[in-house]
């Protein structure tokens, strides 16, 4: 079972909010840095959602990172949750209402051959979806680019001549290659017509991301790994990307998605949201995505097993579409009890080697 950082904030007067604050493979020390941020919290107006985000990004010298930001957007996004739920409005009308009635979803479609992965693609589509994402460049034991790029254009290959030219395709690489091997990637990949490359590169260096986009033509993405918008800035102003892949649990929450939104649509960039695999992290996206106009679609993948005892939501989806429901707030509870039933287990993330021994990006 995947493991997850759940905020509950409370007031005096009995209302209350849940965030999502989950970063897989380092979440004690977010539940770490929550024991910080706990004692300045108590005694808050909650209702005073952008001051406590300012004041716990820039109000002691050190600010930012996947850890602190990731704690951040707990908060705020409980704090979403509890507004919500004190007004009796769903999050989404506090952020302007709805710009759009559901949000279009893309899932994930896997297989191991070019073959397997054509079949599972048909049969995806035929269940409703209508956005697939792909993520063929898979290192075994040893990651070779060159058999990367190689089996996932065979595999992309197969997926297109089974599905047909229709159905939009995400080809995600997990910043696996570097600007020149993805260049030959994204070019050999054209004629197939990703709706976008997904994290091609590594993610920090606007400039890298510069020399791709000025040889090649398909569209790209990226931004999990971003954390505010200050780190997407570059992205944004510079016009590197098209579609912007931010995660609200590691970014900020709402608030800060929010915002990055914005200077997006400046740029006619779009909103790809990034989950966490939790359906508190999928209840919040679908509040953000339908209050901004630049949000096509958003990553989404159905809870299964223990967690649907665990966590209870309203959101609904229907023929490749997501519904936000009604409810106030986010429309989800924790069922504490259920949680307590299983505890954190430690566990460390996989870690990618090359062929010669040396540490690849995962």
């Amino acid at each position: 079972m995947n493991q997850f950082v759940y905020v509950k904030i409370l007031t005096d007067e009995g209302h209350y909010g849940i965030g999502e604050a989950s970063l897989s493979g380092r979440n004690l020390a977010v539940v770490e840095a929550l024991e910080h941020l706990k004692p300045l919290l108590i005694g808050q107006d909650p209702s005073r959602i952008e001051f406590i985000w300012q004041d716990i990004f820039r109000g002691t010298f050190w600010c930012g990172g996947p850890v602190m930001q990731s704690a951040l957007a707990g908060v705020d996004i409980a704090l979403w949750d509890l507004n919500g739920k004190a007004l009796g409005v769903p999050t989404y009308k506090l952020l302007g209402g709805a710009a759009r009635d559901k949000v279009l979803l893309y899932r994930h479609c896997g297989g191991k051959s070019p073959e397997q992965l054509a079949e599972t693609g048909i049969a995806m589509l035929s269940d409703g979806w209508k956005v697939l994402r792909i993520s063929p460049v898979i290192p075994e034991e040893n990651f070779n680019a060159k058999t990367g790029i190689f089996n996932g254009i065979k595999h992309f290959t197969a997926l297109r001549e089974t599905v047909g030219e229709e159905p939009e395709v995400i080809f995600e690489v997990r910043t696996r290659l570097s600007p020149i091997q993805a260049v030959d990637l994204c070019n050999a990949i054209e004629p197939l017509r990703p709706m976008y490359v997904e994290d091609p590169i590594r993610s920090e260096n606007p400039a890298s991301f510069a020399m791709l986009r000025s040889h090649t033509n398909v569209a790209l993405a990226t931004g999990e790994q971003l954390t505010h918008k200050w780190a997407f800035r570059g992205m944004i102003e510079q016009e590197l990307i098209d579609y912007l892949r931010v995660a609200i649990c590691h970014s900020g929450g709402i608030t800060e998605g929010k915002k990055i939104t914005v200077m997006g649509e400046v740029h006619y960039q779009e909103l790809a949201t990034h989950y966490t695999s939790s359906p508190v992290s999928t209840a919040a996206m679908p509040h953000l995505n339908l209050s901004v106009p630049n949000c096509p679609v958003q990553e989404h993948n159905p809870p299964r097993g223990i967690i649907n005892d665990i966590v209870s939501y309203d959101w609904r989806v229907g023929d490749g579409f997501m519904l936000s429901g009604d409810s106030p707030g986010l429309g989800i509870d924790i069922d504490e009890a259920a949680a307590a039933q299983h505890p954190h287990s430690p566990a460390e993330p996989p870690h990618l080697r090359r062929e010669d021994g040396s540490v690849q990006d995962w």
